[in-house]
């Protein structure tokens, strides 16, 4: 009787991918391929794109990006808790851990880390996260449980904390010089709904006029991408 190879297609653990840069998902997909247990089993550059594809392909976990091609990755992740519960999602993105990291975990991710880590520290969140547990940065850890301790969020008086996830998303795509017809189109909303989006977030933020909005949504995207 045949004995089975442990490293069989059937006996590692799927990866699938979501990330709008091809470079990106090409050096991901090499450093898995290189583990004995784990294999890139599909991927994706945008949200619609990806849910599809993980629905049918039932990964063990997905890697995603914070900002994809037309979509936002925590609407992604949020979609994927609800459709497929039992996929884990690890975030990979340049966004910085106090930005975005506690919204991604909120949203159902279990875990977030930085593509300025090493390969190692990758593969070793991508395992903590199939075994079922949470991870994050040590200096992440560290600033949330003090956080949780006084009651507060991660990112005290900044877009990422005093706006709705629908609302930063907004917010992102103005900095990225979207118009309000582009920004509807993306979202699938009406102009008007963008309007009031935009007007929301000029009063959560102080903000007295279009022109300081997208000034502050330019300069909240170049530091947020920084790193």
């Amino acid at each position: 009787m045949p004995t089975m190879n442990p490293d069989s297609p059937s006996h590692k653990r799927t990866v699938f991918l979501v990330d709008d840069h091809p470079l990106v998902r090409e050096w991901l997909t090499n450093l898995i391929q290189q583990q004995p247990d784990l294999v890139v089993c599909g991927e994706a550059e945008s949200g619609p794109q990806a849910r599809q594809a993980i629905v049918a392909s039932r990964p063990n976990v997905a890697i995603v990006d914070i900002s994809l091609k037309d979509s936002s990755g925590i609407e992604l992740i949020k979609d994927l808790r609800q459709c497929c519960p039992q996929v884990a999602v690890l975030v990979l993105s340049m966004h910085e851990e106090s930005h975005y990291a506690e919204r991604a975990l909120r949203a159902g991710a279990r875990g977030y880390i930085m593509k300025r880590e090493t390969a190692t520290k990758v593969i070793a969140a991508i395992r903590q996260v199939l075994e079922g547990r949470l991870y994050v940065g040590e200096s992440l850890a560290t600033s949330m449980a003090a956080q949780f301790v006084a009651g507060k969020t991660l990112a005290t008086g900044s877009p990422a904390e005093l706006l709705s996830d629908r609302e930063l998303e907004v917010f992102e795509l103005l900095g990225k010089g979207r118009g309000t017809r582009q920004i509807a189109e993306t979202l699938g909303v009406s102009i008007k709904t963008v309007q009031a989006y935009s007007a929301r977030i000029k009063e959560k933020l102080g903000l007295s006029s279009a022109t300081e909005l997208i000034r502050e949504a330019v300069r909240w995207c170049e530091g947020a991408n920084q790193g």
